[in-house]
């Protein structure tokens, strides 16, 4: 016997037992293995389908945020500009405020002056009617030293009061 050909026995004792051991496979080991291989392909094929969908579903997902970021840029750009408006018209009312306010103070400082101008004029005038007074009294006296220039002067004042009551 030599170690590179078998014999003949022993050539059909490995095809018989190869038989065997293929039918015994046949029908019970390869059906398991093909169902196991068919199991196998189902998942892979869902497994597919389920990446194909959450492709579907990430493209829809990123349109999808692409709008809300342009309706957030939009309301950003809409509260922004209502901001600034907003602040203009506080700005706006600030300056009239101020304006009102200054003039109302320009005003009562008018009014002050006016009235202190008055009450000065008023002090003034009375200040000048006490030294007229007194004036005409030292005069009256140097010119009514005797009795007949004051009898005079009485007719005289008397005559001027009776002319501007008429």
């Amino acid at each position: 016997m030599s170690l590179l050909t078998p014999d003949s026995g022993l050539l059909f004792w490995m095809v018989i037992v190869f038989g065997i051991v293929f039918v015994i496979l046949a029908k019970y080991g390869f059906p398991v293995i093909v169902r196991m291989v068919d199991e196998r392909k189902e998942y892979i094929d869902k497994s597919l389908q389920a990446a194909r969908q959450a492709n579907e579903q990430l493209v829809g997902v990123k349109a999808e945020s692409e709008a809300i970021l342009a309706k957030a840029r939009e309301e950003q750009a809409r509260i922004l500009n209502e901001a600034l408006a907003t602040r203009e018209r506080i700005v706006k009312e600030a300056r009239t405020q101020a304006q009102v306010e200054g003039q109302k103070l320009l005003d009562e400082a008018k009014k002050q002056i006016q009235t202190e101008k008055d009450s000065a004029i008023s002090d003034i005038r009375r200040q000048v009617a006490v030294l007229s007074v007194d004036i005409a009294e030292k005069i009256l006296r140097k010119n009514l030293d005797n009795e007949k220039e004051q009898m005079a002067m009485i007719d005289r004042l008397l005559d001027e009061i009776t002319v501007s009551k008429n």
